[in-house]
């Protein structure tokens, strides 16, 4: 695996420049989002010829259209009514109606998949081995904790030495609830106290594991005290910080958190809780506010299983509506949602795999 670090003002400058150099097989290893000019940096790799790769992800130049030629487009018709019934932010939604227009295909989804790809980076968490530790990061009660868990049994699961850290001191239980996900995992589970607590967790574990994931108390990202504590947990130790949202998040809201924790250090976005939400346009302002990659989406309760990447084409599957040809035929012997009621909806599942 060649690895490289590339600097640049915006998220979708740097992803410009890894794509022309490493191509479409690079690997979005880590990022970093700079404290003083908010540049950023990313470390990108690549496999070897003989050697899969993890992720496969473009982006294209963004293009702009007619107004009178996107009234008459059907896709953008198709899309549009989709973007409104998720709420997604007018500005947002103009700028993908205007990728839509422009995109090579004329089906619908395909043409969504490819503004979603214009507008927006993917950037799943790698799975076998990262330089830096994750810092899951959010508001409370977004799921947080139940991310870390997924995110080390994928770890366990794929037989890669995984650490896990609670940092959370605040949210009563926080340390049990994760201790009995580790417990059956076997993954010794450290407990940090503080900024100055997480940096020699983080120093002792050097070299030791392949990834590590750091549970964090949930904040109030527009309390100056309670960002100010997360920023000193971040720099504190060289991590890089995750930000969890719930897929059904109000898309005001979403998208002033998502800048908050964006100027915070967040590069990154998980959405959680995808089988419980009907409309997407929170998570998709979040992304779009922050200039945040999407990376994975948890799509069931289950620790073991429900966490998958994100993608354009999937992301664009679940923001347009089932099709007829996509609907269970009559006679399918196919398990339904009555067979196992603990099952995300076929149409999220579906979708994100």
């Amino acid at each position: 695996m060649r690895l490289k670090c590339y600097s640049a003002p915006s998220m979708a400058e740097a992803m410009t420049l890894i794509r022309q150099e490493l191509g479409d097989e690079a690997i979005i290893v880590s990022t970093q989002r700079a404290a003083g000019d908010g540049a950023i940096r990313i470390t990108a790799a690549v496999e070897e010829p003989d050697q899969d790769s993890d992720l496969r992800a473009a982006l294209k130049a963004e293009s702009t259209a007619d107004l009178g030629a996107l009234a008459q487009d059907a896709r953008v018709q198709e899309v549009s009514a989709a973007l409104s019934y998720h709420g997604a932010p007018d500005h947002l939604t103009e700028r993908l109606l205007s990728c839509v227009h422009a995109a090579e295909s004329e089906d619908g989804l395909e043409a969504c998949a490819s503004a979603l790809d214009d507008i927006f980076a993917f950037a799943p968490l790698p799975e076998r081995k990262s330089p830096r530790p994750f810092l899951i990061v959010g508001p409370p009660g977004v799921g947080k904790t139940i991310a870390v868990a997924k995110l080390a049994a994928r770890a366990r699961l794929a037989n890669r030495p995984v650490g896990v850290i609670s940092a959370d001191s605040v949210r009563a239980g926080a340390v049990a609830q994760l201790a009995a996900f580790t417990r059956i995992l076997e993954v010794d589970l450290k407990r940090a106290r503080g900024p100055e607590s997480l940096r020699t967790l983080v120093e002792e574990g050097i070299g030791l594991h392949d990834l590590v994931f750091i549970d964090s108390p949930g904040i109030n990202p527009f309390s100056g005290h309670d960002t100010e504590y997360l920023k000193e947990l971040i720099e504190a130790a060289d991590v890089e910080p995750i930000l969890v949202l719930a897929a059904g998040i109000d898309p005001m809201e979403g998208a002033e958190a998502g800048e908050s924790f964006a100027r915070i250090g967040a590069t990154r976005l998980l959405a959680t809780r995808l089988d419980m939400a009907r409309r997407l346009g929170g998570i998709l302002a979040a992304a779009d506010q922050g200039q945040l990659m999407f990376s994975e989406v948890t799509i069931s309760p289950h620790v073991a299983n429900g966490l998958v990447p994100l993608n354009a084409l999937s992301l664009a599957k679940l923001i347009l509506p089932m099709r007829p040809s996509e609907e269970r035929a009559p006679g399918n012997e196919a398990a339904t949602p009555a067979d196992n009621p603990d099952a995300p909806s076929p149409s999220v599942a579906e979708a994100v795999r």
